[in-house]
């Protein structure tokens, strides 16, 4: 049942987007929501991020006749954040996604995820813990492409910060500096369109950033996929369902690379690369991008 409470944004009036809290699983989530029907479009956010990276897109797909939701993950904003780094490995994060859409009662789900939301939906839909109609993956390789490139130095270079989060407490110290300051710089610092990422734009994530425990928590997903191997041995990694790929080309901290041989793993596949886009991909070039999914989503 979803009730009214204190939330980690507040959506313009105009936008048919609102703030929900849902009870899944035995948690709690702050979900953005916005239209109705029996289709859900369920967005997942990356790091550092909210649900309020989907804005863009929401009122989009809601007015294709898409119910959608955008929960903010486990450790992020109001949703639930559990102490602890083995809370946060990619079985209790994918099982979040399936409690979350048992709780929506929906039956035709098309998942679209960004960065960490991304890394949590390919192993989603790797072991179809619950089925989808349609897969949307935004600037993060599938799994095995990743451990592939991983071994090469020019995508071993670019992750050094995955090595970095693993230091205990100085990446949170490092992070909150400035009252957060550093946060909105992992955004601007790397975006193509910074227009778009002025300070306004970039507050939900720094005070976010700075609720008690939220570092860590958001942390702690970098911590346990070291730690915890629960991607790394899976039966298959064979994705059967349509997907769509789309790649903001001027990513930072992820190569160009990890798209290679990404068919073999996806038979039914798309990928749309936007040369003039960072990592942020929906939020950097968000009409591009708006474009292509209701073109993929249509056709």
């Amino acid at each position: 049942m979803a009730t009214e409470q204190i939330t980690s944004w507040q959506p313009p009036a105009d936008s048919g987007i609102s703030i929900k809290f849902v009870e899944a699983g035995g948690n709690r989530y702050e979900v953005a929501m916005a239209g109705a029907g029996d289709r859900l479009a369920l967005c997942l956010h990356g790091f550092p991020e909210l649900h309020y990276s989907w804005r863009h897109q929401m009122p989009m797909l809601a007015e294709m006749g898409y119910r959608v939701w955008a929960p903010n993950m486990r450790g992020y904003g109001e949703s639930h954040r559990p102490v602890g780094t083995e809370h946060y490995g990619l079985n209790r994060l994918a099982q979040d996604v399936a409690d979350v859409i048992d709780a929506s009662g929906a039956k035709d789900v098309t998942l679209i995820a960004h960065d960490w939301g991304a890394i949590v939906a390919w192993h989603f839909a790797i072991k179809k813990l619950r089925p989808l109609t349609k897969l949307i993956i935004l600037n993060v390789p599938h799994p095995k492409c990743g451990q592939r490139e991983i071994k090469k130095w020019r995508q071993l270079k670019k992750s050094w910060y995955i090595f970095f989060f693993q230091i205990p407490w100085l990446p949170e110290k490092l992070l909150a500096r400035g009252k957060g300051r550093a946060i909105q710089m992992a955004f601007r610092g790397n975006a193509v369109n910074t227009e778009l990422f002025d300070d306004q734009a970039l507050e939900p994530y720094r005070q976010a950033a700075l609720r008690p425990g939220a570092l860590t928590a958001m942390l702690s997903y970098y911590r346990a996929l070291l730690q915890i191997p629960d991607g790394r041995d899976l039966p298959t990694y064979q994705v059967d369902i349509p997907t769509l790929v789309l790649w903001g080309e001027q990513d930072i901290a992820l190569d160009i690379h990890l798209l290679d041989g990404l068919e073999d793993y996806v038979p039914d596949l798309t990928i749309k690369r936007f040369p003039e886009a960072s990592h942020w991909v929906q939020q950097d070039v968000p009409d591009a991008v708006n474009a292509e999914l209701q073109s993929w989503l249509e056709g």
